[in-house]
């Protein structure tokens, strides 16, 4: 007989080397951009990865990002159902935190999307739109990254059941905390927008 225990620790390692994969660093090295962790803001994500001037590229890396959240809670639903959503959030700090790079990551807010999705697609949609329209109209990406997150937990209470609204503001707590340093200039007046060039831009989220 399988042992259950099992499945879950597996379901939530791999979740975590799911997330870990630093999609941006590998795309941009294999379309010849270089090492996206020496420009902009060195963070890994799609929005860094746009400041090469690729935007199919940083389009690859939107997706793949948040497939990792999503992917990580599907393949745990077959093996572990029980431990699933919280192997998608194995998978966000794998983003975060991604082993294969010293647990120096990005700012989880396309695996956040990603995994919300999967997990209720109301919610995963409302997310989503809620990151567009504040991107349309501030074009800061960090603030774009922070209301939707902020905004999540209520649409799950909506949406979704009680553990789905608990996990959901525990991810969005950690996108606050690696988002310190935007917050801050967000309230200084000071942080980049997209489209402009700025040798001190660390907005990306």
């Amino acid at each position: 007989m399988s042992d259950p225990t099992v499945h879950s620790l597996l379901a939530l390692v791999l979740g975590y080397l799911l997330g870990s994969i630093p999609f941006g660093l590998v795309l941009s090295k294999a379309a010849g951009l270089g090492d996206v962790r020496k420009i902009g803001s060195g963070n890994i994500g799609a929005t860094n990865v746009l400041r090469t001037g690729n935007k199919p590229i940083a389009l690859a890396t939107l997706l793949l990002d948040g497939g990792k959240g999503a992917l990580a809670y599907l393949i745990a639903l077959k093996v572990a159902p029980d431990v699933a959503p919280l192997a998608g959030a194995a998978a966000f700090l794998g983003h975060l935190y991604p082993v294969y790079l010293g647990f120096k990551g990005g700012k989880g807010v396309a695996t956040f999307g990603g995994l919300l999705c999967a997990l209720a697609w109301p919610v995963g949609l409302l997310w989503g739109s809620t990151w567009l329209i504040v991107l349309a109209l501030f074009r800061m990406s960090s603030l774009a990254g922070l209301m939707s997150a902020a905004l999540s937990p209520f649409y799950a209470w909506i949406f979704a059941d009680s553990p789905t609204v608990i996990l959901t503001g525990a991810l969005a707590i950690a996108i606050f905390i690696k988002h310190e340093a935007n917050i801050r200039r967000i309230l200084a007046g000071t942080e980049p927008r997209i489209g402009k060039k700025d040798k001190t831009d660390t907005s990306e989220s």
